[in-house]
């Protein structure tokens, strides 16, 4: 029986695609790839992520081993409220399914100061009944732990959890420790996907 839906953030309920971003910008191609490289795939990007670091902190470790000038990073970080935005379709399946009666929480690794914005602007979030993320947790997916950590907090039980992701590694993780998992393949609609994966188990 699912009682409890847990969702990633990214790519699920909020648009994450910082290489089409920069595409619609009209950025050079190798630009870019330097961007995505220097920046978004970073050690210091994880450690944001894990709360080790603060933005101010990430943008000068990467100045000093970048070929992108300080205040180029500085402007490409100012641009992670405009680079996400809510998926409307798939937020509005949050009403619906605390109608239907499941509880809903979120798991996702997020930068804390970028979460601390969203989380005052995007309204669907009123519809969780918690959540974490993982520069609170100091941890991140896909590590077990961070999964364990939301599990404890909210005393859920894992066979009655679906839990939603973009990333087959997070979901794998999620199904080993009991949950129900839903791979979305990067779905911009996940509804049916939802019902489908909801209808394999008895409810």
């Amino acid at each position: 029986m699912i009682k409890n839906i847990v969702f990633d953030l990214g790519n699920v309920l909020i648009s994450f695609k910082p290489s089409e971003f920069f595409d619609k910008k009209g950025y050079p191609e190798n630009i870019k790839t330097t961007i995505l490289a220097d920046i978004f795939a970073s050690k210091e990007w994880l450690r944001l992520d894990n709360g080790e670091i603060n933005t101010k902190e990430a943008i000068e470790a990467i100045s000093l081993k970048s070929s992108l000038k300080r205040e180029e990073i500085a402007h490409i970080f100012n641009l992670r409220k405009e680079l996400i935005f809510p998926l409307d379709e798939n937020v509005r399946l949050l009403p619906d399914l605390k109608k239907r009666g499941f509880r809903l929480y979120f798991l996702s690794n997020f930068p804390m100061d970028l979460f601390e914005e969203v989380k005052t602007d995007y309204y669907f979030f009123r519809y969780f009944d918690g959540g974490i993320i993982s520069a609170e947790a100091k941890v991140s997916k896909p590590d077990i732990e961070f999964y364990n950590i939301l599990l404890e907090k909210y005393s859920l039980v894992p066979e009655e959890c679906l839990y939603i992701d973009d990333l087959e590694i997070n979901v794998r993780v999620a199904e080993s420790l009991g949950m129900k998992g839903l791979f979305t393949f990067g779905s911009t609609v996940i509804s049916k996907e939802i019902e489908n994966a909801l209808k394999t188990v008895s409810r």
